[in-house]
């Protein structure tokens, strides 16, 4: 099997990124920089070979290129970021995208971010957020219907995205953050809580045979160590502070 993370510099511009629920802070770019080369190692470990794009300085936020693209078995689908200043950032992953599956779009009116979407098997479920609206919801549907997916909308509460209250962390395990999305959407599946002291915890990378998680929440990395999975941490403190996460900086594609 190959195995590709496409993953995409820290743009020159990043302390200017688009904020909804934090407050603005300092951002050193350089220690952004540093800690993300830091994670792409961590998926290199893990068998991966990068794919990076590089960064461009008129796109703050386009080091969170999972906002910019899905990919299943049969395709890939370039989005349309809900943030108007970060449209412009899915050409090139388009481009990228091209060398690995037939790709698709969502079309305007409809706006999505990579980040609203949580596939698991043949479920997909989306966020319906600020960022991501029902237009893109039913074109997915009618993309990804045809190949065997069940697409379902899931209603996001105080949180940016889907992916920042619920990610999977196994066949049909999910670490998930309760008081942000509907345990009800998720019939059938088990649940690793975060700890209530680590609200924002729920957010790792699923990988072969380990996850990638931050440093941040070490008291949710412990419950998930107990459940028998191989967690791998990274400090991605700065990215934080632009309401990022660890599945926001790649895009993972697995190929036979």
């Amino acid at each position: 099997m190959s195995l590709t993370a496409i993953t995409r510099e820290v743009s020159p511009a990043f302390a200017r990124c688009e904020l909804t629920h934090l407050d603005r802070v300092p951002i050193d770019v350089d220690v952004a920089r540093a800690q993300h080369d830091a994670y792409e190692n961590a998926l290199e470990d893990a068998g991966y070979r990068i794919d990076r794009v590089p960064a461009d300085a008129t796109m703050p936020d386009s080091v969170f290129i999972e906002d910019a693209a899905l990919v299943f078995d049969e395709l890939a689908v370039v989005t349309r970021p809900g943030a108007p200043s970060r449209q412009s950032e899915t050409a090139a992953v388009a481009h990228v995208l091209e060398r690995y599956r037939s790709v698709c779009a969502i079309q305007a009116p409809g706006t999505m971010d990579g980040g609203d979407v949580l596939t698991f098997g043949r479920r997909v479920l989306v966020g319906a957020s600020t960022r991501t609206n029902a237009d893109a919801i039913a074109q997915l549907r009618r993309l990804l219907e045809p190949h065997g997916y069940r697409v379902d909308a899931v209603d996001v509460r105080g949180c940016l995205h889907l992916k920042s209250a619920v990610t999977a962390v196994g066949d049909n395990l999910l670490l998930i953050n309760r008081s942000l999305v509907p345990n009800t959407a998720f019939a059938g599946c088990e649940f690793v809580d975060v700890d209530e002291r680590e609200p924002m915890a729920a957010n790792a990378v699923r990988l072969r045979d380990r996850l990638i998680y931050p440093t941040t929440f070490p008291r949710t990395a412990e419950r998930l160590a107990t459940r028998g999975l191989n967690v791998v941490t990274v400090d991605v403190t700065e990215l934080q502070k632009a309401e990022g996460a660890v599945t926001c900086c790649s895009v993972i594609v697995s190929s036979r």
